[in-house]
C-alpha cells in the first residue's frame, strides 16, 4: 500500500512538472522573434529595429514614417495587450475581454463618446499625420500577423486580438487625457455641491491658498483668514470615514542654465508621477531618421517620443493643471437628446448605455439638477500628433512654437537647447474662454472661446536666474491665473521645496539633479511632527520617543515619519467628517481637494469649538487614537512594522496577478522598500510615483540618464521583463543612450 502511496504520488509530480512544461513551451512559442528578416508593402526603405541589454528600441529609417511603422512594430511586440486596454480602456469598450466585471467603468468612459470622437479627428487630420497613423498601424498589425502565437494574456484570458485601426493611437492620447484631467472637473463638481448644500463662504474656507507659492515670477496671492463657516450638522454625531486623497497625478521638473552646469551646457530634468504597474506605462526608443537621433520614452500605442531629445534640444512635461473643463447647469428649457450605445459583454448580451446630450456636452445629474460637462477633451483641437514635430526643433522658441498648436493635455513644457538657452511654457489643449470657474456656470455664461484653442501662452526664456521649476503647483503669475484657472493645482510644498534646492545650489550636473529627484526631506511635515510631539509630551504617551526621533524625512527605518503622516491625515478626516458624509449621499467625496484643505485644518485647530470641539486636544488626542487604530488595523501591533519602508513599500503589481495571486511571484516585481511620498521631490506611495527619471543637456548626452520602473517587455519570460527596475529601485541613474545591440531585425519594402 504504501509503495502504491509513493507512487501516486511521484505519478502526480511528473505530471504536474510536465504541465508546468508544456505550459512554459506554449507560453515561450508566444515571445515574439526579436532577429530575423522581414518585408512589407507599406515601407519605402529598409528599416531595422535594434535592441540592446535593456531591450531599448533603436530603430532605423530614412523617413519619419517609416520609423513610425517601425516603432509600432517594436510596440506591438513587446507591448499589445498594454495598448489594448488603453485604447478600450478610453473607448470604453474593456467588458469585450473582461465581462460585466468592468462593465461600470465603460459606462463612465461611454460618458465622453471618444471612439466617435477619435473617428472624427482622424479624419480632419493633415494628410501627414493620418499618414503616420496609418503606417504606425501597418508595423502594429504586421508584428501581429508574424507571432507564430498570440502573446501570454490572449492565451490566458481567451480573449481575441483585434487589429490596430488608425484612431486606436488617438484613444491611447486620450487614456492619458483621462489619467490627467478627470480629476478636474471631479473637483469642480464637488466644489460645486459644496457651496449648494452649504455656501460659497465654506467653498471659499475650504479652498484658501496656501503660503507654499513658487510662481516663476514670484508673484503670490494674498493670504486671508477667512472666518469659519458654521456646520448645520454638528461634529459628535459625524461618522469618521478615511478621505483618500487623490494622488497628484503630475510630475517634477526644472532646469538650469549653462552658467550654472560645469558643462557649460543647459540640463533638465523630467520625472512624471503616475500609476505604477507592470508593465510600466513608458517604452524605452531611439529613432535614428536620416541625420537626426532622438532619443527617450514613448506611449505604447502611439508614434512620438513624449520625453527626450534629440541633441539640439531636450525637453519633459509636468502636468500643468489650468481650468480645463466647467459644468454648465441645465434648467428646464435647456435642449438635451438621448443616445444609445450598445456595450459588448463577453459571455453576456449586449448592454443599451443611455447618453443624454446637450449643446454643451454630455449630461449627469446630482442631487437633483441636471450639468452638462464642458471639457477640452470633447474638442477636436484635443488631439493631433504635432508633439512629434518637437524631435526636429532646434531651439527653445521652435519648441515654442510647436507648443502653441499640439493637440493633448495641456502640460508644462520645460524645454533647453544646445545653445544655451532654457524655456517653460504651457503645451497642449487649453480652450480660448476667459471665464474659468471653480463651480458650475449658467448656460448664459458659457463662451463659444470653447470652440477655440488659446493661442496666447505665457512663457518664461532665459530667467535672470537661470533657474525654472514645475511642480503641478501654480508657475503662471497671479494675473494669469484669472484667465487659465485652476484646474486641481498642488498644494505647492514639492514646488517650493524644489525651487528652495535650485537655489540653494551654485552648480549642478547629473548626479546632483538625481539627488533632488530622490529628495525625500520632510519639511512640509515638519509643522505636523511638532504638534503632535507637544501633544504627546503632555500626555506621556510611550510614541513619543519615535516622533521625536522621525529623522525628518520619508526614510525606510522610520516609525515616526508614519505616525506624523497617519496623524495628519487622521485629524483631517475629523474635522471635515460632516462634509465628507453629506458629500458621499450624494456620490461625491472631499478626496478631489483634500490637499487643499491644509490652511483650513490649521485655522480650525486654532479655534476647533466652531465646529462643536471642546478644544485644540480633543482633536489632537482623537487624530492620534484614530491614526494609530488605524495603523494597528493595516499592519498590526508590532511597531517595527509600522516603518515607512513597510506601509510604503512599493508593489508593482500585474493586473493578472491581482486577480489570479498565485501568478503574484511570477509576474509582479519585487516588493520594495518606500522611499519618498507626497509632498516632497521624490513622490512615492505603493503603486504611484516616478513613472521615468529624465536628466540631459544636449550636448553632454554620454552623460544623460533614464530610468524606468521596469521593462521594456510584457512577457514574463523575455529577458527584458525586469530590465532596469533593480536600477530604479536602488536609485540609480539607467544611461539614456542604448548600449551594443544584441539583436536586429531587418524589414525591407515588398519587391
Amino acid at each position: 500500500m504504501l509503495k502504491w502511496g509513493k507512487r501516486l504520488v511521484g505519478g502526480a509530480m511528473i505530471m504536474l512538472l510536465a504541465i508546468t512544461a508544456i505550459v512554459y513551451a506554449v507560453l515561450s512559442l508566444s515571445l515574439p522573434a526579436l532577429d530575423g528578416q522581414g518585408r512589407s508593402d507599406a515601407i519605402e526603405k529598409t528599416v531595422t529595429i535594434k535592441r540592446d541589454a535593456l531591450g531599448q528600441a533603436i530603430i532605423a529609417a530614412q523617413s519619419m514614417t517609416d520609423a513610425a511603422y517601425a516603432l509600432g512594430f517594436a510596440h506591438a511586440q513587446d507591448r499589445f495587450f498594454q495598448m489594448d486596454l488603453l485604447r478600450r480602456n478610453s473607448a470604453g469598450e474593456l467588458s469585450e475581454l473582461f465581462g460585466e466585471a468592468a462593465l461600470g467603468l465603460d459606462k463612465k468612459m461611454r460618458f465622453h463618446q471618444l471612439r466617435m470622437r477619435s473617428e472624427r479627428i482622424y479624419a480632419t487630420l493633415p494628410k501627414q499625420q493620418q499618414q503616420l497613423l496609418t503606417l504606425y498601424a501597418k508595423g502594429v498589425n504586421d508584428a501581429l500577423q508574424a507571432q507564430s502565437m498570440k502573446s501570454f494574456e490572449y492565451l490566458l484570458t481567451g480573449a481575441p486580438v483585434t487589429p490596430w485601426r488608425q484612431e486606436d493611437s488617438l484613444l491611447v492620447i486620450y487614456s492619458m487625457y483621462l489619467d490627467l484631467q478627470a480629476g478636474t472637473f471631479e473637483r469642480d463638481m464637488v466644489l460645486e455641491q459644496i457651496e449648494q448644500l452649504y455656501s460659497q463662504p465654506m467653498r471659499a474656507f475650504l479652498t484658501q491658498p496656501s503660503s507654499y507659492q513658487s510662481a516663476l515670477d514670484g508673484s503670490e496671492i494674498a493670504l486671508q483668514s477667512l472666518p469659519i463657516p458654521q456646520l448645520s450638522v454638528p461634529q459628535v454625531s459625524a461618522g469618521i470615514t478615511e478621505i483618500t486623497p487623490t494622488l497628484e497625478v503630475g510630475s517634477n521638473n526644472w532646469a538650469v542654465s549653462g552658467e550654472l552646469t560645469a558643462s557649460g551646457y543647459p540640463m533638465v530634468a523630467d520625472d512624471m508621477h503616475l500609476g505604477l504597474a507592470v508593465p510600466v506605462i513608458w517604452y524605452r526608443a531611439q529613432l535614428n531618421v536620416g541625420d537626426m537621433q532622438i532619443t527617450g520614452v514613448s506611449l505604447p500605442g502611439a508614434p512620438a517620443i513624449v520625453v527626450g531629445t534629440n541633441n539640439h534640444i531636450a525637453w519633459g512635461f509636468t502636468n500643468a493643471y489650468v481650468d480645463t473643463s466647467d459644468w454648465v447647469r441645465l434648467d428646464a428649457a435647456s435642449k438635451t437628446t438621448s443616445i444609445t450605445q450598445k456595450i459588448q459583454i463577453k459571455g453576456k448580451p449586449d448592454f443599451a448605455y443611455e447618453l443624454v446630450m446637450s449643446d454643451f456636452g454630455p449630461v449627469r445629474e446630482v442631487n437633483g439638477q441636471r450639468y452638462a460637462l464642458s471639457w477640452v477633451g470633447h474638442y477636436d483641437y484635443a488631439v493631433n500628433l504635432d508633439l512629434m514635430k518637437l524631435a526636429t526643433a532646434h531651439s527653445v522658441p521652435e519648441a515654442f512654437a510647436i507648443a502653441n498648436n499640439a493637440g493633448m493635455p495641456v502640460q508644462n513644457l520645460m524645454v533647453v537647447d544646445s545653445q544655451g538657452q532654457i524655456g517653460w511654457q504651457p503645451m497642449g489643449a487649453i480652450a480660448a474662454r476667459t471665464n474659468p470657474s471653480d463651480v458650475a456656470i449658467d448656460a448664459r455664461e458659457f463662451q463659444q472661446g470653447w470652440h477655440d484653442n488659446e493661442p496666447q501662452r505665457p512663457q518664461v526664456m532665459n530667467p535672470r536666474s537661470g533657474r525654472l521649476w514645475t511642480a503641478n503647483a501654480r508657475v503662471i503669475s497671479a494675473q494669469e491665473l484669472a484667465k487659465f484657472g485652476d484646474g486641481g493645482y498642488a498644494l505647492g510644498a514639492r514646488q517650493l521645496q524644489i525651487r528652495d534646492r535650485l537655489f540653494a545650489q551654485k552648480q549642478f550636473d547629473e548626479s546632483a539633479f538625481l539627488a533632488l529627484q530622490l529628495d525625500n526631506e520632510a519639511r512640509f511635515l515638519s509643522q505636523w511632527q511638532a504638534l503632535l510631539a507637544n501633544s504627546l509630551k503632555q500626555r506621556g504617551n510611550q510614541h513619543l520617543e519615535a516622533v521625536e526621533q522621525w529623522q525628518g524625512c520619508a526614510c525606510a527605518d522610520s516609525v515616526g515619519y508614519t505616525l506624523v503622516r497617519y496623524f495628519r491625515s487622521a485629524v483631517m478626516d475629523i474635522l471635515f467628517a460632516p462634509i465628507e458624509n453629506q458629500l458621499s449621499e450624494h456620490g461625491l467625496s472631499l478626496a478631489p481637494i483634500k490637499r487643499n484643505l491644509e490652511p483650513a485644518t490649521w485655522q480650525l485647530l486654532e479655534d476647533p469649538s466652531a465646529w462643536g470641539f471642546t478644544d485644540k486636544e480633543e482633536v489632537l488626542f482623537k487624530g492620534f487614537n484614530l491614526a494609530l487604530a488605524r495603523l494597528q488595523q493595516q499592519h498590526g501591533n508590532d511597531v517595527q512594522n509600522w516603518q515607512w519602508g513597510k506601509v510604503n513599500a512599493m508593489a508593482l503589481k500585474h493586473p493578472f496577478a491581482k486577480q489570479i495571486p498565485q501568478l503574484a511571484h511570477w509576474l509582479n516585481m519585487p516588493i520594495t522598500q518606500g522611499f519618498g511620498d507626497s509632498f516632497m521631490p521624490a513622490v512615492q506611495r505603493p503603486e504611484f510615483g516616478a513613472s521615468q527619471r529624465f536628466i540631459a543637456q544636449p550636448g553632454r548626452l554620454e552623460h544623460a540618464i533614464m530610468t524606468l520602473p521596469g521593462g521594456q517587455s510584457a512577457h514574463p519570460l523575455s529577458p527584458f521583463y525586469r530590465a532596469g527596475f533593480e536600477q530604479f529601485a536602488q536609485h540609480q541613474g539607467t544611461p539614456l543612450l542604448p548600449s551594443q545591440a544584441l539583436h536586429r531585425i531587418e524589414i525591407r519594402p515588398a519587391i
